[in-house]
């Protein structure tokens, strides 16, 4: 299937968010906006473009958001990458700050399925987004597919509850390469259910397994969410820069 968008991470170095170490040393990357106006220009597709708006002044964010819309970009505001992080900008004046684009420009917010097994409110955090003006939302990396049924039931219930209409979840599915991508995984706080970890940790080819795993977990939620009428798509992400062929290419 072709692609409909491609989505741009604004990748920041997270190590002072926990005691534990980081597997992959942080490299600086380019700014995403940079990155795709560019070097993906030929690329044929909307882009949406991450920001840790807390990091940046309202002029510095509104300065952003015009360039993303003379280039045709799409905004998502994420959080930041530790909690001690003086913020410059909160995420409710970053969405009023979009809100000058909003006649040409959709935007998007990211929802975690882990956070909503602990503080179970993610149903509440998702329509008050929508309430500024969001109308999609992208999950973090899923490999605990009980986790994102309960925050898919709990929305559902309160949309229904207070006569919302859903809005459309993109559910991120990606593939582990090695047993220290997997230790890295854990370490950005996905959570790997324990039988799916000890597959891919005594898997001779953890590539085709781990593409095996995506694909149950996306036919599981396809069945899920068609069932209950909930509007949905699939984010693939890249974790690592680790390259191996799962299958020969006739497979494809």
């Amino acid at each position: 299937m072709d692609i409909d968008a491609l989505v741009v991470y604004d990748v920041q170095d997270e190590s002072a968010r926990t005691a534990e170490e980081r597997p992959f040393p942080f490299a600086n990357s380019l700014d995403p906006f940079e990155y795709a106006s560019q070097y993906l220009q030929h690329l044929d597709v909307p882009k949406i473009i991450y920001r840790p708006a807390g990091k940046y002044s309202k002029d510095e964010l509104a300065q952003w958001l015009q360039g993303l819309s003379s280039h045709g970009f799409h905004p998502i505001f994420v959080g930041l990458p530790t909690p001690d992080y003086v913020v410059k900008t909160s995420l409710k004046e970053a969405y009023e700050l979009w809100r000058v684009h909003e006649e040409y420009s959709v935007i998007g917010a990211v929802t975690i399925p882990e956070r909503h097994a602990i503080l179970k409110d993610e149903d509440v955090r998702i329509l008050d987004k929508v309430d500024s003006g969001v109308s999609y939302f992208i999950s973090q990396c899923i490999f605990n597919v009980e986790y994102t049924k309960q925050i898919l039931d709990d929305l559902a219930t309160t949309c229904a509850n207070k006569n919302k209409e859903l809005p459309t979840l993109i559910f991120t599915l990606t593939v582990c390469g090695s047993v220290k991508t997997l230790q890295f995984m854990e370490w950005l706080g996905i959570h790997i259910p324990d039988d799916i970890k000890a597959e891919l940790q005594v898997s001779a080819n953890p590539v085709a397994r781990s593409v095996e795993i995506a694909v149950a977990i996306a036919k599981d939620l396809i069945q899920y969410c068609q069932a209950r009428s909930i509007p949905f798509g699939f984010n693939i992400e890249s974790v690592a820069i680790r390259k191996k062929r799962s299958m020969p290419p006739s497979d494809f």
